[in-house]
């Protein structure tokens, strides 16, 4: 009885953090983390777009314990950032619930981190490339090695440090009230400078979908093709975003119109791998 004691109480433990993407667990089919057989291009995939969300009702707990030690949870993400080493997990998690209860998608845009409450949005910059991503953090973890971050399989990809595991990174907070704003002003001074005259009542309740974000004005152009051929009869746009430090290019589908025949264009944009398409104005 003795040595079964401790094992159910690692077993509670694991259940209530729920991913806990670096603590080891018997729930998972391998003891190791790997990724694909064969490495899987994940250009195409857009950054997280910050929004506002509420604290999910999982994954915030504080203060909690894992292999010995005590965490507490952030009251809030606004003016984090850090300096460290940055890892990645991939097949073994992916498919597994992750601490906030969602369901871990390694060729999403996410992460794991100790103490940021869940959700947040940080950037991540890794320091050895100068390479940027956006990444959600809606997972715990990593629990072991000195790491600030794990990163899921797509977010290390795109900062190219899939070869060498880790990575040295800053990890910087984003405040998505901020975010959205600063969004629509721009989309809308871009509407006033760069719109020919026309009656104002042509644009009223145009709404598009917003497919990604990307760094890259070449990867956006990539986008646009891929879905120009495979979404006839829509525009498809790229609107930049100037933020202090560089440009996005965010990739826009539409007008669309709230009825039935959006949930189906949702659906069948996530299928070629953009993940939460959202609606703009």
């Amino acid at each position: 009885m003795k040595r079964v004691i401790p094992n159910l109480t690692a077993l509670l433990l694991l259940v209530v953090l729920g991913g806990c993407s670096s603590a080891p667990s018997g729930r998972y089919a391998v003891e190791k983390d790997y990724g694909p057989s064969n490495r899987v291009d994940v250009s195409h995939v857009p950054d997280a777009v910050p929004r506002v969300e509420p604290k999910s009702s999982g994954g915030n707990k504080s203060p909690y314990s894992v292999l010995g030690k005590t965490y507490h949870v952030m009251a809030s993400s606004r003016g984090y950032k850090e300096r460290g080493v940055a890892s990645w997990y991939g097949k073994k998690f992916h498919g597994h619930k992750t601490s906030n209860g969602e369901t871990y998608n390694m060729y999403g845009m996410s992460a794991a981190h100790k103490s940021l409450p869940l959700p947040s949005y940080v950037q991540v910059t890794n320091l050895s490339n100068g390479k940027r991503v956006i990444v959600r953090v809606n997972d715990r973890g990593p629990f072991h090695g000195g790491r600030i971050i794990d990163l899921s399989y797509a977010a290390a990809s795109k900062l190219d440090m899939l070869g060498g595991g880790t990575a040295h990174v800053e990890v910087e907070a984003i405040d998505p009230a901020s975010w959205s704003t600063s969004s629509a002003a721009i989309v809308a001074d871009s509407v006033k400078t760069t719109a020919p005259p026309q009656p104002s009542a042509s644009i009223v309740g145009k709404r598009y979908l917003q497919v990604g974000a990307f760094g890259l004005q070449t990867t956006a152009m990539e986008a646009k093709q891929q879905l120009l051929q495979m979404l006839p009869g829509y525009q498809v746009r790229i609107v930049p975003l100037n933020l202090p430090d560089r440009t996005l290019y965010r990739v826009q589908v539409g007008p669309v119109q709230l009825n039935a025949n959006l949930a189906a264009l949702v659906s069948k944009i996530e299928a070629a791998g953009y993940l939460r398409p959202h609606l703009v104005d």
